[in-house]
């Protein structure tokens, strides 16, 4: 039994990387993957494991400038996000600011226990808040406006939301200066099916997209809450997806 688990765990360190997408992976275990997207920007992934779907790759953005870092979304539970808190402080030699959430379901809060324990602030907006409450998750501590910036060293990135899709709170987070959205559950990897519907409004949902997609005429690279990371290429396919 013992040879059949390890190599269980070989191949499943074999086949991470394929679900990170673009980019370099610079860290790398059976609970978080880290790629390196741009100088600013790395995607942290983590695996939910769910009885609809099996285990899920979720994804999240960190942005950095400097000494400083913005993270989007949690992982998917305390133990990977301490895990890419360590990675962040020890590896990058960062200071995480700030935590946000872009939606209130567990791929963007699971961890926040843990980030709390470390002091580290988190936010989302009221109706993710509200939301999180409702559904006794985890909740944020601080509320931000439809449109807010956050400062990461000398750079800016921005959050906003556009409307309902996924969920009705769904935000999205762009960071200008490396050209990157991420979209979060909003915004689909290509090929994807629609997934989880249970929180969302499928006839809104294309409309949203379409105004991210107007809003970031310059984006280059497009995060998706789940699977491979690509251009906008992914925000006409999440649209085509629910017009149909």
């Amino acid at each position: 039994m013992k040879s059949v688990h390890i190599l269980l765990i070989s191949i499943l360190m074999i086949s991470l990387p394929v679900a990170a997408g673009k980019g370099k992976v610079v860290y790398q275990t059976a609970n978080l993957i880290i790629t390196k997207l741009s100088p600013g920007v790395f995607e942290h992934t983590s695996f939910l494991k769910t009885d609809d779907f099996g285990t899920v790759p979720c994804n999240g953005m960190i942005v950095r400038d400097g000494d400083e870092t913005v993270i989007f979304d949690t992982t998917v539970d305390d133990v990977s996000s301490e895990e890419l808190i360590n990675w962040i402080s020890g590896t990058l030699n960062c200071k995480i600011t700030a935590v946000v959430a872009t939606h209130f379901h567990a791929d963007c809060l699971g961890g926040l226990r843990a980030f709390h324990q470390h002091g580290i602030p988190s936010y989302a907006s009221s109706q993710t808040i509200a939301l999180a409450k409702e559904h006794d998750f985890n909740i944020p501590t601080n509320s931000i406006d439809d449109t807010f910036t956050f400062q990461v060293g000398n750079k800016e990135v921005q959050t906003r939301y556009f409307g309902k899709g996924h969920t009705s709170d769904n935000i999205v987070a762009y960071f200008p200066d490396e050209h990157t959205l991420f979209g979060g559950c909003l915004i689909k990897e290509l090929k994807a099916g629609k997934g989880y519907l249970g929180d969302a409004n499928t006839q809104e949902w294309p409309g949203t997209v379409h105004k991210v997609k107007q809003a970031f005429p310059d984006v280059k690279t497009v995060i998706p809450g789940h699977g491979k990371t690509g251009n906008c290429k992914l925000l006409d396919y999440t649209i085509q997806l629910f017009e149909e």
